[in-house]
Order: structure tokens, then C-alpha cells, then sequence
């Protein structure tokens, strides 16, 4: 399937909320489109290059379907957009059109069955519990609670401050037991450095 995608110096993950300020001729004309077809678009993470300006040099292999929530005209002028996450996939190719938008090819990537949530992912709920308390988490309007492991794994892996290529390796990650562990290990790995700053 052909994608029309946005590259972005951070990682969009299913079911997690967006806010895009859009001034870009390319990006506009992205947005007019999607808003009058009901499409989608998407999001990668840049790993060569610049958000403005020309196209990325490299892009990260996995994205993630941007699906458009809401908009409006922001004070500054600009368009304001929320997205929601919604599919993951690959980018199998990719061609930067004249205007410097980029298309690619992509491969949907198959959903993780839903896994219940239970007594060992209570410390990982009361820090997602944590981060969504705060004010800048909660404009996002992040869906409360979580409904699953995958819903759980998303959301931490999103919110955290962990570097970009962690997240897309999180994000590409099709079995959520092992995500949740890793995501784990990098949890440690962050109060180590944390501790070790003190």
C-alpha cells in the first residue's frame, strides 16, 4: 500500500495521541487531502536529517498509521492537528516526491493478540498511573486505563523519556511479554543513571 509519511524527531505508537503544528505547503496540502478522503498518513522517526526543510535522508524501517482526531487554527496562526496511532507498519520503499513530500510502500504489520493485565505489571501501571497525573500527560487525553499489555507497553514506551531508536525498537516488537521486560530493563537503566546523577 502506498503512504503518504510525516517524519518526526520522535515515535508514534497505537493507540497514543499526537499534537502537530502544520505550516508546510507539503504537510498542508497532506492534511487537506486526508481530511477530505477520511485517509490516513504516516508517522516515522527521523534518523538522518531535519523535521523542516528537505526530505529526511534515513527514516526508521517501522511507523505507525496516523489517524486525524481533531484540528484547529492555532493563535499563532498555524493548523493545528491531534492524531491518534493506529497501525504499525514497515517501510518496505520509499521516493521523495517534487514538493519534498515523501510516499512509500508499506507493509501492515500484524496486531499482538490482547493480553490481560495482571499482578506483575502493577509496578508498571502505578508509574503509568504517575506520568498521567501530570498536566502536560493529561491534555493528551491518553485512553484510561489501559485495557491490555499492549495498551500498557504502547503508552510507557511513548511517554518515557527513553532515545528514539529504543522506541523504535519497542514500537517494531511483536511480542509484548518481551517488550514489557525490556521496557523494564531501560526503566532500571534510566533510575541507575537518575541515581547515579545524584
Amino acid at each position: 500500500m502506498s503512504l503518504a509519511l510525516f517524519p518526526l524527531n520522535t515515535v508514534l505508537f497505537p493507540g497514543c495521541n499526537l499534537d502537530l503544528q502544520i505550516f508546510e505547503p507539503r504537510y498542508l496540502s497532506l492534511i487537506s487531502r486526508c481530511m477530505k478522503q477520511n485517509s490516513s498518513f504516516g508517522v516515522v522517526c527521523i534518523v538522518d536529517g531535519a523535521e523542516v526543510g528537505a526530505a529526511a535522508a534515513e527514516l526508521a524501517a517501522v511507523g505507525c498509521e496516523a489517524l486525524i482526531r481533531d484540528f484547529q487554527q492555532l493563535p499563532n496562526g498555524l493548523l493545528g492537528i491531534r492524531v491518534i496511532g493506529g497501525r504499525r507498519f514497515r517501510v518496505e520503499r520509499a521516493q521523495v516526491l517534487a514538493d519534498q513530500l515523501t510516499m512509500a510502500e508499506v507493509q501492515w504489520l500484524d496486531e499482538p493478540p490482547a493480553l490481560p493485565l495482571d499482578a506483575e505489571h502493577d509496578d508498571l501501571l502505578a508509574l503509568l498511573g504517575a506520568l498521567s497525573a501530570h498536566p502536560m500527560v493529561a491534555s493528551l487525553g491518553l485512553p484510561s486505563p489501559v485495557a491490555d499489555q499492549h495498551g500498557l507497553l504502547n503508552q510507557l514506551a511513548y511517554l518515557l523519556p527513553l532515545d528514539s531508536q529504543r522506541k523504535v525498537q519497542l514500537l517494531a516488537m511483536d511480542d509484548i511479554d518481551a517488550g514489557l521486560q525490556l521496557l523494564q530493563q531501560l526503566l532500571e537503566q534510566l533510575q541507575a543513571g537518575v541515581s547515579a546523577g545524584t
